[in-house]
């Protein structure tokens, strides 16, 4: 199987578990505030990741890093671990999903601008059609094709979910190039994001254990959406370009919206297929690019 082609397995079944993000956040955040949610999570996701590292054998890895490498792999774990998380919980906590879902998947793009300065990816034409259709469809799905429907009432707490996307984007692109096993790296990802979390839930709010209902999104959170996804996020990160993983990613929210409509009974309109249509054709835009450049 070739790099691209991994890519993009890794990346579609990341899509599939980070589609459930507006499903566990606000089903897990009844009483929970962002800071106990994001506490539980992370503190489940470094379990389970530290545990298969382990099964694996791969957790004497870690026991390599240098000084220097625990600082670098820190600090990418507070940028894609923690602040994302802390303030996407937020929104999704005190905004409309409509609104915080939009803003959320701003960091795609964001990822790609981020790749021509840092890792100095060429923009071509079909990357920049393929992440245009890609914003179009997201916007058609969250928006029932009626644009007049966002209307941003918590300005500050959107801006703070904008600023976790882009710190999101530049945790994607800055673990590029990271050359570790990625069960370790996930580990201390999680590891810098529990600590972090633990700090500002007992300095901004409380100490507080998830209710009987918050359980099982706590769990499904940390177990499957955070931790797991991680793995082959970085796999793929690893496995081709930034630019082109960065289309596939806009079909989350279309998942996003199916998963509401499953599990809420959300009614399905045109809009939904009309975005998919956009979304998926972007991703086939940007593959058929990387197939005649192969050739």
């Amino acid at each position: 199987m070739s790099g691209r082609m991994k890519g993009t397995v890794y990346v579609l079944i990341c899509v599939a578990l980070w589609a459930l993000i507006p499903v566990v956040a606000k089903t897990g955040q009844t009483n929970l505030d962002n800071h106990q949610f994001l506490f539980w999570s992370s503190l489940v996701s470094f379990i389970v990741l530290i545990s298969a590292a382990a099964l694996m054998k791969t957790i004497g890895e870690i026991k390599k890093y240098t000084i220097k490498d625990w600082g670098h792999l820190i600090s990418l774990g507070l940028l894609g671990t923690y602040i994302y998380y802390l303030f996407l919980y937020l929104g999704y906590a005190q905004a409309t999903g409509m609104e915080v879902l939009v803003v959320q998947y701003s960091w795609p793009i964001i990822m790609v601008i981020f790749s021509i300065f840092i890792l100095r990816e060429r923009l071509t034409c079909r990357k920049t059609i393929a992440i245009v259709l890609g914003f179009i469809g997201v916007i058609i799905v969250l928006t029932k094709g009626k644009l007049q429907d966002i209307d941003i009432g918590n300005f500050t707490v959107i801006v703070l979910v904008a600023l976790g996307a882009a710190c999101f984007a530049l945790f994607s692109v800055l673990s590029k190039n990271v050359k570790f096993e990625p069960l370790g790296v996930t580990s201390i990802y999680f590891l810098s994001a529990c600590i972090a979390s633990l700090f500002s839930m007992l300095f901004f709010s409380e100490f507080a254990i998830p209710s009987t209902a918050e359980i099982a999104p706590v769990i499904l959170n940390g177990v499957f959406v955070n931790g797991i996804s991680y793995v082959f996020w970085i796999n793929a990160l690893k496995s081709t370009e930034v630019s082109y993983l960065a289309p596939f990613v806009f079909i989350a929210p279309i998942l996003s919206a199916i998963y509401l409509i499953a599990f809420f009974d959300e009614p399905m309109i045109i809009a939904y297929g009309i975005g998919l249509v956009c979304v998926v054709g972007g991703g086939f835009i940007n593959s058929l690019g990387y197939k005649n450049m192969a050739a």
